[in-house]
């Protein structure tokens, strides 16, 4: 069987690729090796089968040969008690001898029913007596140089004679004189020939092949159909991914079950949650920016084409587009500051002494504006974070309460440790901001609705000082009602662990 499994295993290890479909196929492949390893575990086994069999086979006919060994010596030694208590030997004691050996063997013998292909042989004198058997086969018989052998035997001999016979095969014997310690009396003979039995082991082994071979045409039809649902989220993949077009992200795959491959399907399903998102980010940053620069460039358009000679009417107009090219720039600069928030470099951290940073933050702000500037609390302490990035969002944060208060009004900064973090907040006692409008103001070029007045900003200050937030693993408070006044409070940890961020942003894209 062998001279036709290692070839076929040869060809599967270096076939070329084909360029069919079905070989392309991943269950195609995986049969394939299926098929090959299966193979050479059969290979493997049947010749280990065969030897072991040969081997225990072999191990039971010497064990029965000890077994009629040990019983005709039983039978001997009670047969020759009587004449070892004499001491003469004489010839009539020899005669007495060998008569008991005669005996001996007759009532063994003829008493005897061997196991198939066994032959009890009884040599006296140096000359063949008897045997189990009428007929013996020829490479035992009277004139063989293995009979002869066995009649001139002295000493105890237990081998195997390969005799090229198929029909004999090999004769395992085991041979024992018996002996006085005047002379050699004769030899007992054990003879069995291994022929049948191992044709027996042959046709089981064949049995054994045949049954292989059809359970191993069931399993790979079996493995066909199994593998092919196995590997059916693999087909959906696919399928998902010739669906997705520029237009359509929403396609996901559907999770069955546990195991690698759901954990692929969870895996590609998050690319594309990452995917859409950056999309509809880049989607929303493209129509934002179009929507406020929409009327600015409306505007220097309009002037200018409607400028005349006039060199007064002239410098206004240069004047107002300066202006507005002045917003169109700071807009810009907001937008690209929101799309830098989503990158891994965002952030450059280090050691804040918050008494300090305090303080320069209040210096800073009361520039803003003529307001009632006062510190409510000052932090002692250090934390780790974004110097300048903390400065952007926190003067953001002041400048949108100038925008809404008055001259008269208060605008409070604070800094404090509380619960292992730190908190800045920014109170004010101005126009206030309506509850329902607490969540929708963060959100991208967002205003309070019906608000006293108009902020002159472009609406990205507070999405601006969100994203700040969150790259620091912070969060927002604001308490705010209509007419009161508002004051948010950034809370940030105390230690800035740049693996979450960097994690955190890159689920983000």
């Amino acid at each position: 069987m062998s001279q036709f499994i290692f070839p076929l295993w040869n060809q599967l290890l270096n076939a070329p690729k084909l360029n069919y479909p079905l070989y392309k196929e991943a269950r195609t492949r995986i049969l394939l090796w299926y098929m090959a390893l299966m193979f050479l575990f059969v290979t493997i086994a049947i010749p280990v089968i065969r030897q072991r069999l040969f081997a225990k086979v072999d191990a039971r006919v010497r064990e029965d040969m000890e077994e009629e060994i040990e019983d005709f010596e039983e039978l001997l030694l009670e047969s020759l008690l009587e004449s070892a208590t004499e001491q003469n030997t004489n010839a009539e004691n020899n005669l007495d001898q060998n008569q008991k050996i005669y005996q001996a063997f007759d009532h063994f013998i003829d008493n005897r029913v061997p196991e198939d292909d066994n032959f009890l042989i009884a040599i006296v004198d140096g000359q063949f007596y008897k045997s189990s058997s009428r007929f013996l086969p020829e490479a035992m018989a009277l004139d063989s140089d293995l009979m002869n052998r066995w009649q001139n035997l002295t000493e105890e001999e237990q081998e195997e004679e390969i005799i090229p016979n198929e029909a004999v095969g090999s004769i395992v014997y085991q041979a024992v004189p018996i002996e006085t310690p005047a002379q050699t009396l004769g030899v007992f003979v054990i003879a069995h020939t291994t022929a049948g039995e191992r044709a027996e082991i042959v046709e089981s082994v064949n049995v054994i092949i045949r049954v292989l071979i059809l359970i191993l045409a069931i399993s790979l039809v079996l493995a066909w159909f199994t593998t092919g649902k196995i590997l059916a989220p693999l087909k959906q993949l696919s399928d998902v991914v010739q669906s997705i077009s520029e237009s359509d992200l929403t396609q996901r795959i559907k999770i069955k079950g546990t195991g690698e491959l759901a954990e692929l399907g969870n895996t590609f399903n998050q690319m594309m949650d990452r995917i859409e998102n950056s999309f509809i980010a880049q989607r929303n940053f493209v129509n934002d920016a179009g929507h406020e620069l929409r009327t600015p460039i409306t505007i220097v358009r309009g002037h200018l084409e409607l400028m005349e000679d006039d060199p007064q009417e002239q410098q206004e107009t240069i004047e107002l587009v300066t202006d507005e090219l002045d917003r169109m720039s700071r807009l810009v600069e907001d937008l690209i500051l929101l799309v830098k928030a989503e990158g891994l470099d965002f952030l450059h951290p280090e050691t804040i002494d918050l008494t300090i940073f305090t303080e320069e933050l209040l210096i800073k702000i009361k520039a803003l504006g003529n307001r009632h500037w006062h510190l409510d609390h000052l932090a002692r302490g250090k934390m780790i974070g974004d110097r300048q990035r903390l400065t952007q969002a926190i003067v953001n944060l002041a400048n949108n309460a100038v925008q809404h208060t008055n001259p008269g009004d208060v605008i409070a900064l604070g800094s404090k440790l509380e619960g292992g973090r730190v908190k800045f907040s920014i109170r004010d006692t101005g126009e206030g901001i309506p509850e329902e409008e607490h969540q929708r103001i963060f959100a991208r070029f967002a205003r309070v609705k019906n608000a006293p007045r108009r902020s002159e900003g472009s609406g990205l200050g507070l999405s601006i000082v969100k994203a700040i937030v969150e790259a620091h693993w912070g969060e927002i408070e604001l308490q705010s009602n209509l007419g009161t006044g508002s004051t948010f409070t950034l809370v940030f940890p105390l230690e800035l662990n740049r693996q979450l961020v960097v994690e955190e942003k890159y689920n983000k894209q």
